[in-house]
């Protein structure tokens, strides 16, 4: 049985605003953003493939983007590619680097592909579906610290394998994947085998505000960005290719983004995350070290308070914003309420798991429990210790 460690103080919400703790799932869009977006709404609206003066303004405000997208990935800036979300960006990786190896006369059971049990909805289904047309799939499994299984990965690497997805930082429980290590493996693994042609691809989405996105430093070939986790628009992607990387475009139509997504540019919002990008990465020492100081309070006082708590994953290597947290004889989705209910925002598993799931298969594959019991907390710029300190009060006084 749940037991509270000591009797909590109650008062009233702050202000009577509410408190926003699901930062990963969507950050507000920055005012600098807004203002550097303004104009391409109605001002300087011109289609990029027109010729003319209103073209020539929005086609060079979407290169002016890339180039600077680019600086911050450290690449080339024809290896940036705008998308529409970072699901479709992760599609557009997985979907379309098989796609060209069908295309090219593969067959899907003579290749194998290599995810972790893990992974973003958008990159574990796509492995499932290539699993149901007789491809070879493996799942790295993760330990109980949400860290992958570095030794396991290492042993499932064979001759005919083509392509591995692993996140960056978990989005539920925020650990961060040694993405370099990996990269390592994978090259010791092509010296081995001179015709291995694996590329590994990595969603970045829940990184670039804590970590650094250099491409060259994580050796990945293809890498995923999601405007709305930066303080970005929503519906605006990134994603990154290495020129030697073929991949088939999953739209038809016409040849914008060099070809790889047809479709007029949406300059906006390719405006909107360019700016957010930079931003982040101009900002990321000094926010990170902010909110990790908050995210150790956070934790040590539900810990010090409450009785039977466990955190999820890893108290170190995690990003400076989450906290994830399982309480005994609790259902996730009703505790979520009750907060909601006190003005405070926080989920249990991905948004884009739906009403569907009931639990998170992230904390079930670490083997500790808690599945249905875990409430995930995330800060963000406007998160505040007094803030925190409601939380757990609220939290405490909701069991």
């Amino acid at each position: 049985m749940f037991k509270k460690k000591q009797k909590p103080k109650s008062f009233k919400m702050i202000g009577q605003k509410r408190i926003y703790m699901d930062y990963a799932a969507a950050t507000p869009v920055r005012k600098e953003v807004l203002d550097a977006m303004r104009s391409f709404w109605d001002k300087d609206f011109g289609n990029p493939g027109a010729i003319h003066k209103e073209g020539v303004v929005a086609k060079n405000a979407i290169e002016e983007s890339r180039k600077n997208v680019a600086k911050v990935l450290k690449c080339h800036n024809d290896e940036i590619i705008f998308t529409g979300s970072g699901t479709e960006s992760n599609s557009m990786a997985v979907l379309g680097y098989i796609n060209n190896l069908i295309e090219k006369g593969s067959k899907y059971q003579d290749l194998h592909i290599i995810t972790t049990k893990m992974e973003h909805p958008s990159v574990l289904y796509l492995f499932q579906d290539f699993e149901k047309k007789g491809m070879q799939v493996d799942y790295v499994g993760i330990d109980k610290e949400g860290i992958v299984d570095l030794k396991e990965l290492r042993t499932l690497l064979q001759k005919n394998t083509v392509l591995i997805s692993v996140m960056y930082a978990n989005n539920e429980i925020g650990t961060i994947q040694p993405i370099s290590k990996i990269s390592h493996i994978i090259r010791q693994h092509k010296k081995e085998n001179d015709e291995s042609q694996i590329v590994f691809h990595c969603d970045a989405s829940q990184a670039p505000l804590y970590l650094k996105i250099d491409t060259n430093s994580l050796g990945v070939d293809i890498l995923t960005i999601d405007g709305q986790k930066i303080y970005g628009p929503k519906g605006v992607g990134v994603l990154y290719k290495k020129r030697n990387v073929d991949i088939q475009p999953l739209l038809a139509g016409g040849n914008q983004e060099m070809g790889y997504r047809a479709g007029t540019e949406n300059v906006p919002l390719i405006v909107g995350i360019a700016k957010a990008l930079e931003l982040a990465d101009q900002e990321r020492g000094g926010e990170s070290k902010r909110l990790t100081k908050l995210r150790n309070y956070f934790i040590d006082q539900l810990l010090k308070q409450t009785k039977g708590i466990v955190l999820n994953g890893s108290k170190e290597n995690r990003l400076p914003n989450n906290i994830n947290v399982s309480i005994p004889n609790i259902q996730s989705e009703f505790m979520i309420v009750k907060l909601d209910e006190k003005g405070i925002a926080c989920a249990s598993r991905s948004a884009c798991m739906g009403k569907k799931a009931k639990e998170s298969y992230v904390i079930d594959a670490m083997g500790c429990g808690g599945a249905n019991t875990s409430l995930r907390f995330t800060l963000g710029k406007d998160t505040t210790k007094k803030q925190i300190d409601f939380v757990v009060v609220s939290l405490i006084e909701s069991l």
